[in-house]
């Protein structure tokens, strides 16, 4: 059993069962804290596993990522241009700044 975003990969492994969740890729249960979207998508997600009787079955979710853009999320997903480089660049620098300090914390104890 599959909960996913990425449907022509996972449906290309073959795996048994699969809930496509057609979300940016890293949120196949749903949006972060929309714990009723959550529950809705593990509920089919249970449901498919005991419902599902032939091989490499597929279920679509009808969970739309956010309604007022219509599926605009994929056009700014990770979009890395001009207007957001720098601040991408210090966010990365800051995060491996803080990997190192957790690193040399966890060595020294």
């Amino acid at each position: 059993m599959v909960i996913g975003s990425a449907r022509d990969i996972v449906e290309e492994c073959g795996v048994a069962r699969f809930l496509f969740v057609d979300f940016p890729l890293g949120n196949p249960c749903g949006k972060p804290w929309d714990r009723g979207m959550q529950d809705a998508i593990a509920s089919a997600a249970l449901d498919l596993l005991e419902r599902a009787y032939v091989p490499r079955t597929t279920i679509q979710r009808p969970e739309i990522w956010n309604p007022s853009d219509d599926l605009g999320w994929r056009d700014n997903f990770m979009r890395v241009d001009y207007s957001n480089r720098a601040a991408l660049a210090r966010a990365g620098q800051a995060r491996r700044r803080a990997q190192a300090a957790a690193k040399a914390g966890q060595s020294d104890g």
